[in-house]
């Protein structure tokens, strides 16, 4: 309820998805196959960045108060994490959508690729939440997410592009993109854990 009030954020959000693919649009009409998986892996990125990454940021001393006075600290990492996952699966899929439409697109297996896709956004956005909630105890600091965060999503997105590629292949193994989705769901199962360990810690301040 809290997040619908501010609409203007996701708005906003919207606004740069849009803005950024058309710009592309303009400069790059027909871009192959790899500009096009790696473009789009980075978008996403940034997307994740200005729209999970803020969870934690925007509330205020008070407001955490009253939910430290409300719930337990895993319950509460935990919802922020299923929230972000949500917001970022309407971002992927718009993203996805908005890159279909401008640019050509180069895909043979577009379902493979949006399963991919769906996983990916879920990855990015657990990892921000953690690191969201890093920086929030550090005074407010925004740039701790971007010093925290980006060396840790690092090998997630290299495995993420790497597992996309399939998407554009006539053939691809079953076995090398199964092998590639439980490495990365390992990695989030990481992240949870680690969050769910970590989390009460940072409450208490």
């Amino acid at each position: 309820m809290l997040e619908l009030r501010q609409k203007h954020t996701f708005y906003g959000i919207l606004l740069y998805i849009a803005a950024t693919i058309f710009v592309l649009y303009l400069s790059i009409d027909k871009p192959d196959a790899n500009i096009w998986n790696g473009l789009f892996w980075v978008i996403l990125l940034f997307v994740c960045v200005n729209a999970v990454a803020k969870s934690f940021l925007q509330e205020n001393k008070g407001r955490m108060l009253y939910f430290y006075s409300i719930t337990s600290p895993v319950e509460f990492i935990i919802a922020k994490m299923i929230y972000n996952i949500l917001l970022m699966t309407v971002m992927s899929l718009l993203t996805l959508m908005l890159f279909s439409a401008f640019l050509t697109n180069p895909l043979n297996n577009f379902l493979l690729f949006t399963g991919i896709v769906l996983l990916g956004g879920s990855s990015i956005s657990i990892v921000f939440t953690l690191m969201s909630a890093i920086a929030a105890k550090a005074q407010q600091n925004a740039a701790l997410i971007a010093i925290l965060g980006f060396p840790v999503i690092l090998p997630q997105l290299l495995l993420l592009i790497r597992l996309s590629k399939t998407a554009f292949a006539e053939i691809f193994k079953q076995g090398a993109v199964m092998q590639l989705m439980a490495l990365i769901i390992g990695l989030d199962i990481l992240v949870i854990a680690m969050s769910v360990i970590l989390f009460p810690y940072l409450w208490k301040e």
